[in-house]
């Protein structure tokens, strides 16, 4: 019976919820991540992409490419709750379900097995409609024979799209497309079948198996022969939650200098985020393991002082350790980093890390204020706040003693910014999930 697999991925889902929750946000460049000199890309709204900013980048970057973006720092208790409506709706549509992040699942309805491409696309089109009008959010859905195509669809439909791909298209679509896209092949991966003379997935399924085998492994090559095939018999099953999020890489020759290495955990850090950020998660402990020459494996682990969704921090510890476990001249084969001791929230570091002082601490105390004078609170963009007379609102810009916050919700459409006293004392914090109005 012909199978059906779907693949749906909300559409740059961090900046997407911010536009949801702060109206006045919609349709204009969002940046989400950290806001200090060092902090990094987590979402790039397709508008903000449109400059050539995307995740992952430096924030100083992303901001001189794209100078008209907001910026506003990550709300992951917001995304969780909106992720969770999204796939309460998904849970309802199908009974067979695989959350692959906080903004990503699988789907096999046992209804649609044996169905025809237009009644899939119908169920397709139902599940969109139904995300956008009850959450507000758009998700791109892809369908094909297995989990692979289906993944591969639904990038190839963003943004805001539907691609149902039929048993008849499915190896003509594959074909063209770069070895890369297929699951499985990294860069290591990509580079070897590149020194041969493959770049697409058509070029890769020519290959006679005996040849992939030798060059990539009996299990690694055989995986991937079946896959650029279009074979994929991978389930659809609900999975545990990861204790830990991890990168690695295998060099294919050792690494003895020290700046490169470093440059390379660097990197292995950064993809460990993403999948972080993914997640929805923090992490409180960072580990890196570094593999010798000799096959000897050494892991170096740190826990910091609280969980943190913070890259810059989380890579300084990945750089830090990599220090230690690697005495200098070391020819490394294989280096990871991974992140553990994950939470769903993450507290503000009473104080700073060591690593992440500036010169401003050896700088002389300021003088003592007088203990009844009025302090201006340190509001940041993208606070959430609360006023007794205009209601919920984020923090537009502050400085100077003043504070400008536009008062507004998923609910309330566009909304009225008007400017305070920093020390206004019917200012207050407020619940980040009080933005969605409800």
């Amino acid at each position: 019976m012909r199978r059906w697999v779907l693949h749906m991925d909300m559409d740059a889902f961090f900046a997407s919820v911010e536009q949801l929750t702060r109206p006045t946000t919609r349709g204009r460049p969002v940046l989400v991540g950290g806001l200090g000199p060092r902090g990094t890309v987590a979402g790039a709204s397709y508008e903000a992409r449109e400059y050539g900013a995307r995740s992952a980048m430096p924030m100083a970057e992303a901001r001189r490419r794209c100078p008209p973006a907001i910026v506003l720092p990550p709300r992951f208790r917001v995304y969780q709750a909106v992720s969770a409506d999204v796939l309460a709706i998904v849970r309802e549509s199908s009974s067979v379900m695989e959350q692959v992040s906080i903004d990503e699942a699988f789907l096999e309805p046992p209804d649609l097995g044996g169905a025809e491409t237009e009644e899939v696309e119908r169920f397709a089109a139902a599940l969109r409609g139904r995300v956008h009008r009850e959450v507000g959010v758009n998700a791109s859905i892809g369908a094909g024979a297995g989990k692979q195509l289906a993944k591969i669809a639904s990038g190839l439909a963003k943004p805001d799209g539907m691609l149902v791909v039929p048993p008849e298209e499915q190896l003509p679509l594959l074909s063209g497309l770069p070895v890369r896209s297929m699951w499985g092949v990294g860069p290591v991966t990509e580079g070897k079948l590149h020194r041969i003379g493959v770049s697409t997935i058509g070029e890769f399924a020519a290959l006679h198996l005996n040849d992939v085998t030798a060059l990539l492994g009996q299990a690694h090559g055989a995986e991937l022969h079946r896959l650029a095939h279009g074979l994929d018999d991978h389930a659809v099953a609900e999975r545990a939650e990861a204790k830990q999020v991890s990168a690695e890489t295998t060099f294919d020759v050792d690494v003895t200098d020290p700046i490169r290495l470093a440059v390379e955990v660097d990197g292995m850090a950064a993809n460990a985020h993403r999948r972080l950020a993914s997640s929805g998660r923090a992490a409180r402990t960072v580990t890196v393991k570094v593999r010798d020459s000799d096959f000897t494996t050494i892991s170096r682990a740190e826990t910091l002082p609280s969980a943190t969704s913070d890259r810059a921090v989380l890579g300084a510890a990945a750089r830090r350790l990599v220090g230690i476990a690697v005495p200098p001249g070391t020819p490394v084969r294989l280096v990871g980093v991974s992140y553990s001791g994950l939470a769903t929230s993450e507290q503000e570091p009473l104080f700073q890390h060591p690593a992440e002082r500036t010169s401003e601490a050896a700088a002389p105390p300021a003088a003592e204020p007088e203990s009844d004078a009025p302090q201006p609170r340190p509001w940041r963009a993208g606070d959430d706040v609360a006023h007794p007379e205009h209601g919920h609102g984020w923090v537009q810009g502050a400085g100077h003693g003043r504070v400008t916050v536009r008062f507004e919700t998923a609910v309330t459409g566009r909304g009225v910014a008007r400017t305070f006293a920093a020390d206004d004392p019917l200012l207050t914090d407020a619940d980040p999930l009080a933005s969605l109005g409800r």
